[in-house]
């Protein structure tokens, strides 16, 4: 992806250095001290890298498919991730593991996957939401027999803040198709992504 891509479509620099610098000065901080001067241009720059997926669908990445014999079920485990808690704006690290059984044979690239993933994190997100719409991606453009998602990560609002829970995942599933309708399907998905469940 071009460079000029990876900035939300409607991204204003000056506004997001504007509110840093109201929150330094809100918890108390000089912005005027040496070590802070430039800190509201690096957060804008930094939050044009992290939300980039703003305006964009998954879908945007499943765009080449290829015909393969096969019906087999496809199978990518640990896509590293990370992306922006909504509620706290602060980042939840994690990896997804998806799979999919193609219908008439029709496949996508290993890196697609991992793209589409990528895209639906780099936003303001929800775990939740964000595995839901990687598998709702992966139905409308692959049309597979059945699509399974699963996401691990911690949340960084959970480590720093409230609770104070280093160490602990969130994991959230998102099952479509035949994973839903077959548990053995699914057991078999999930026995392959390496995952306690089924």
């Amino acid at each position: 992806m071009t460079e000029d891509k990876r900035r939300p479509q409607r991204f204003d620099a000056a506004k997001i250095e504007r509110g840093v610098r109201l929150i330094l000065e809100g918890i108390g901080e000089d912005v005027e001290r040496e070590g802070l001067l430039e800190t509201p241009a690096r957060v804008a720059r930094a939050y044009a890298e992290l939300c980039w997926g703003i305006g964009r669908s998954p879908i945007e990445e499943l765009d080449k498919f290829f015909t393969v014999e096969t019906d087999e079920m496809v199978a990518l485990r640990d896509i590293p991730f990370s992306s922006i808690c909504e509620h706290h704006m602060l980042p939840f690290i994690g990896r997804a593991h998806v799979a999919y059984i193609p219908q008439k044979g029709r496949v996508t690239g290993l890196s697609k996957l991992a793209r589409a993933v990528v895209i639906a994190a780099r936003r303001p997100q929800l775990q939740e939401r964000l595995t839901c719409e990687v598998a709702d991606a992966l139905m409308e453009a692959l049309d597979p027999q059945g699509v399974l998602v699963c996401v691990e990560a911690e949340h960084l609002c959970m480590t720093m803040r409230g609770v104070s829970k280093p160490g602990a995942e969130c994991v959230t599933s998102a099952v479509r198709g035949l994973f839903l309708e077959d548990p053995r399907t699914r057991a078999e998905a999930f026995s392959l992504l390496g995952l306690r469940r089924g």
